[in-house]
C-alpha cells in the first residue's frame, strides 16, 4: 500500500445542472470545482489521464426509467476513465499503477479498488483501453458473436460504421470470414475509410439517397446480419434486405436520442415472418463474461496492425462537453477521447 501527501487542492468536474429536453445545451451542465481527499480504506486516488465520451451518455441525462440509473441533478457525471493512481489504501494496487474505472467527467478521482481494474501501458496505449480493447471493443465483439450469432461466411451491414462500435465491428466480421461486409456513414470521407483503411466490401452515405436504396445497391444479394447502432431508416433498410433467417443486433439507435416527439417503428417488421428474421437488443454489461476471449484473440490483432483503429483527441476537461455534442452530431472518426 501506498499513499502521498502531495495531494491536489481541487479537482475540476462536470455537474448535469437540468435534464435536456431534445438536444442538450450547454446550460444543463457546469463545470465545477471539488475538493479532492485522501483514499479511504480499500480506496485509491487516481489522476484521470483520458476521459471516454460516448452516446448511451445520452440516456443518462434524461429520468426516464432506463436498464441504468440517470444521472443525478447537482453531482457530477460519470463515464469510463483511465488514469495513474497517485495514493492507494487499497491491497494489491499501488502508487503508479494504471487503471481503468467508471468515475469520469472530472480530472481526480476516489475509486473503490473493486471497482478498477489494473491496465497495463506497455502493452498497449492507455486510450486503447477505453476503445478497441476497451468497452468499445467488447460490445462490437460480443454483440455480433453472441447476439447477432455471426458465423462465417454471413453477409454483414453496420450503420454508424466509422463510429468506434461500428468500424470495429466490420472488421471483425472480415477476420472472422464474412462473405461481404457494408457499412453506412455520414460523409464521403468516412466512406472512403470504411473501405480504404478498414476493409469493408462496400459503403455508402447515408445523407446522399434513400438508406434502402444505397442498402440494396451494395448488398444485392441481401445481407445475413445487420448491427444497428443507427435505428429508424436504417433499422427500416436492414429488415428489407434481410435474408432467410437473418438476425439483427440492436446495440444503440442514435437518430431518436434527441427526439422529443415519439418516433415511428419500421414500416416492414411484417418482413421478419417471412424470413424468419430476429431482432434482439443488447447490452454490453451482460457479456463480461467474453472479456478474457475478446483480449486474448483481439488483442493480438490490434498488436499486429490487422485490426486498425482511429481515435478523435480532444484535449482538456474544459472541453469534455463540447467532445460528448461532437459525438451526437458524428463529428468523431472512431473513438471519441478526452486527453486531460
Amino acid at each position: 500500500m501506498s499513499e502521498t501527501p502531495q495531494l491536489p487542492a481541487v479537482s475540476r468536474e462536470w455537474h448535469i445542472v437540468s435534464r435536456p429536453v431534445g438536444w442538450p445545451k450547454a446550460e444543463d451542465f457546469a463545470l465545477v470545482e471539488a475538493e479532492v481527499r485522501q483514499p479511504g480504506e480499500g480506496e485509491v486516488l487516481v489522476r484521470n489521464k483520458y476521459v471516454s465520451v460516448d452516446p448511451y451518455m445520452r440516456g443518462r441525462m434524461s429520468d426516464a426509467k432506463s436498464y441504468v440509473a440517470p444521472f443525478e441533478l447537482g453531482k457530477v457525471m460519470q463515464g469510463g476513465a483511465v488514469g495513474e493512481v497517485i495514493a492507494s489504501n487499497a491491497e494489491g494496487i499501488e502508487a503508479g499503477d494504471h487503471i481503468l474505472h467508471f468515475f469520469g467527467w472530472r480530472e481526480y478521482a476516489v475509486v473503490d479498488a473493486k471497482q478498477a481494474v489494473k491496465v497495463d501501458p506497455e502493452a498497449a496505449p492507455l486510450s486503447t483501453y477505453l476503445g478497441v480493447l476497451g468497452m468499445t471493443g467488447l460490445t462490437a465483439y460480443a454483440g455480433l458473436l453472441r447476439t447477432a450469432s455471426f458465423k462465417e461466411g454471413d453477409s454483414v451491414f453496420v450503420s454508424g460504421a466509422a463510429g468506434a462500435v461500428g468500424s470495429q465491428v466490420g472488421q471483425i466480421a472480415k477476420l472472422k470470414g464474412a462473405s461481404r461486409v457494408i457499412g453506412s456513414a455520414g460523409s464521403d470521407e468516412k466512406v472512403k475509410l470504411l473501405v480504404e483503411e478498414y476493409g469493408f466490401d462496400a459503403a455508402f452515405n447515408y445523407k446522399n439517397g434513400p438508406v434502402s436504396e444505397q442498402l440494396r445497391e451494395a448488398a444485392p444479394d441481401g445481407v445475413d446480419v445487420y448491427f444497428d447502432n443507427v435505428g429508424g431508416d436504417h433499422l427500416e433498410a436492414a429488415i428489407g434486405s434481410l435474408n432467410q433467417g437473418g438476425r439483427i443486433a440492436v446495440c444503440g439507435m442514435i437518430s431518436v436520442y434527441n427526439s422529443t416527439e415519439p418516433v415511428p417503428g419500421p414500416k416492414n417488421l411484417a418482413r421478419l415472418i417471412a424470413t424468419r428474421g430476429r431482432i434482439e437488443g443488447f447490452l454490453v454489461s451482460d457479456h463480461y463474461d467474453m472479456q478474457q476471449q475478446f483480449v486474448q484473440e483481439v488483442g493480438p490483432w490490434v498488436r499486429s496492425g490487422e485490426l486498425k483503429y482511429r481515435e478523435t483527441v480532444v484535449e482538456g476537461i474544459e472541453n469534455n462537453l463540447e467532445a460528448f455534442f461532437g459525438v451526437l452530431r458524428g463529428d468523431n472518426i472512431g473513438k471519441m477521447i478526452v486527453k486531460l
